[in-house]
């Protein structure tokens, strides 16, 4: 995510060029797994845009909502192995696409949240309901009604982060993990995938 000035908020043109980098890398059978991460050193994804969200109408914000829950089910459901390499603050729409990801890393300075209803709003791209399968549900209702911010230390303990990690060992411990998954039987891996997201279905 490359808008550091911003601390890498969630605009309209952003979650377009997410769908598209995640759409090709679903149809590219070389590439074997994805590692998202923000650009600086202070944010992985702050939220959404809030200066763009105060522009639009409420068909608008409806429309920019679904087109994020879709890049964010895109992601979910991939196929493919996703880390999230949290570097920063993950907040709102940057929370929720890391919940999204198979696996979260996050560095010892990470800050995580759902500050939606501090502005009058809800999350919006299935935080309501990818945190309670993480962290169970009064933990989840706890973080979403307050509204409140929590350190990597309290996310790895609830259980919403894999590891914590130092910010020069971020990415070589994304690709590590990568590695060693994709060092198993790829058609395993897949399945797995799908059968801890969509749990099995009976015929």
């Amino acid at each position: 995510m490359n808008r550091p000035k911003v601390l890498n908020a969630l605009n309209a043109h952003t979650i377009a060029e997410l769908k598209a980098a995640f759409e090709a890398a679903r149809d590219d059978a070389s590439v074997l797994g994805v590692i998202i991460t923000g650009a600086g050193d202070k944010a992985f994804i702050a939220g959404a845009d809030i200066n763009e969200l105060a522009k639009i109408s409420p068909v608008e914000a409806e429309a920019f909502t679904r087109n994020g829950q879709a890049v964010l089910n895109l992601i979910e459901n991939l196929g493919k192995p996703v880390i999230a390499a949290i570097n920063g603050f993950a907040l709102g729409g940057g929370c929720e696409t890391a919940m999204a990801c198979t696996i979260r890393l996050a560095v010892e300075n990470a800050r995580f949240g759902q500050p939606e209803v501090k502005l009058g709003v809800m999350p919006g791209y299935g935080g309501t309901q990818r945190l309670p399968r993480l962290i169970g549900k009064g933990r989840a209702l706890q973080l979403v009604l307050t509204g409140g911010m929590i350190t990597a230390q309290e996310a790895y303990r609830i259980g919403l982060v894999n590891e914590i990690v130092t910010a020069a060992d971020l990415i070589p411990r994304a690709e590590a993990i990568l590695k060693e998954i994709n060092s198993n039987a790829p058609l395993s891996i897949k399945f797995a995938l799908e059968a801890v997201n969509k749990g099995w279905k009976r015929a």
